[in-house]
């Protein structure tokens, strides 16, 4: 069952501000059921549902293809808020979100028309997931296979991270061609032979429908290859976008553990014995604890906003080499650090009660899960050195796909 039909989508919204207060609108809920779905692993299908048919694909859709016309700050700002609510439900928007990106950048002879198709599609509420990376061979390598037969085609193999692909209406792959090139395309989630499975078993992020896809022999119409977005080995504003979401995601944690600190402060806590206080929330250091994760929380929010600043101004520049360069340079710099403070908020959260912290029932543990996984996607080291590189020698980051 698709999507818009078990929530039918709401009129495109006329501005970002309207959509914003109608995502908004849906968060309280979401929230309020995010521990115990992450404790009894119960994969939030409504909660996608529910803010795909309110339009949270559409941020970025143009004014003349009917959307908002968002900016990517606009993005940035939706996906902060609802991280800060459940995590797994932003991260499983991220192949939806950057397929927007994608089209936006895309350069190809058919981008126009593929444009036209899809933004109706997402303006209808549709979801998009991804069948992405393989396990063994080289990191990046590609084994599935795409060969033709007659006027279609036919994709076998295995994907080991699919995010989002569980909840989504379709499905986007990339496999060998013939040639040994890679060919992208895209397939409706009841395609025969497509087979989804939740089997994704990281310690973090369990929710975020990110296990295994298999390719039966799956049928592949010619209209269903997507034109590439971007030549191999040459730098695309689409990346530092898909990393600044990651950084987002983890400056989410970081509120969502302010959230829980001080609720958990207020509702359960109680003093220690040699405490000046009579209640937790007047013991100096449970306020420290909380003021702690509010600065980091604070920091990680205003590193991901200004990187989102810096995607804008590429844009405007009309994607000069330059202005993408040092996009991808602020956004590695906002992505080190906010991972640190996510981590080490989601660590402090504990300082603000005893025992009863580590409780089960609370699963306040979900917080540091969630951000070590999100952190693990891509090496900070390499961050760091990267940047250190282009100030010492001038040395632009890597086209590697995580800069």
């Amino acid at each position: 069952m698709s999507t818009f039909q078990r929530f039918p989508s709401q009129p495109p919204a006329a501005d970002v501000t309207t959509l914003k207060a109608r995502i908004g609108a849906l968060l309280p809920a979401i929230g309020a059921g995010a521990a115990q779905r992450e404790r009894e692993r119960q994969l939030p299908h409504g909660a996608i549902a529910q803010l795909a048919a309110a339009g949270v694909y559409t941020v970025r859709i143009p004014v003349r293809h009917g959307g908002p016309g968002g900016s990517v700050s606009d993005v940035i700002e939706v996906l902060l808020s609802i991280a800060a609510v459940d995590s797994n439900v932003a991260q499983a928007l991220r192949p939806g979100l950057a397929f927007v990106e994608g089209l936006l950048a895309s350069t190809d002879v058919n981008a126009a028309a593929e444009r036209e198709r899809w933004f109706a599609r997402l303006l209808e509420g549709a979801v998009i997931g991804n069948a992405g990376w393989e396990l063994g061979g080289a990191n990046g390598a590609i084994a599935a296979r795409l060969v033709r037969e007659g006027e279609h085609f036919r994709a076998s193999g295995s994907k080991f991270y699919s995010t989002g692909a569980l909840f989504a209406d379709y499905v986007s792959a990339v496999a060998l061609d013939e040639h040994e090139r890679p060919v992208s395309f895209i397939l409706p989630r009841g395609r025969e032979g497509l087979e989804l499975l939740d089997d994704f078993d990281a310690m973090g992020q369990r929710l975020t429908a990110s296990g295994t896809t298999h390719l039966h022999n799956v049928r592949v119409e010619a209209d269903e290859i997507r034109p590439r977005t971007v030549e191999e080995g040459s730098r695309t504003v689409v990346t530092p976008f898909l990393q600044l979401f990651l950084g987002t995601v983890l400056a989410g944690i970081a509120r969502n553990a302010l959230s829980d600190a001080s609720a958990f402060a207020r509702e359960h806590a109680r003093p220690i014995k040699h405490s000046s206080a009579s209640r937790s929330v007047d013991d100096p250091y449970v306020e420290l604890a909380v003021g702690d994760i509010a600065a980091r929380a604070y920091a990680a929010e205003a590193l991901v906003l200004k990187a989102a600043a810096a995607i804008d101004r590429a844009w405007a520049s009309g994607l000069a080499g330059e202005t993408v360069e040092h996009a991808a340079l602020e956004v590695a710099q906002a992505q080190y650090l906010a991972a640190e403070l996510a981590l080490k908020a989601a660590e402090t959260l504990f300082e603000v009660g005893g025992a009863s912290t580590t409780g089960r029932q609370h699963n306040l543990d979900r917080h540091w899960r969630n951000a070590r996984t999100v952190a693990n996607h891509n090496p900070r080291q390499w961050k760091a050195a990267v940047v250190g590189a282009w100030h010492l020698k001038g040395t632009p980051p890597p086209v590697s796909g995580l800069f």
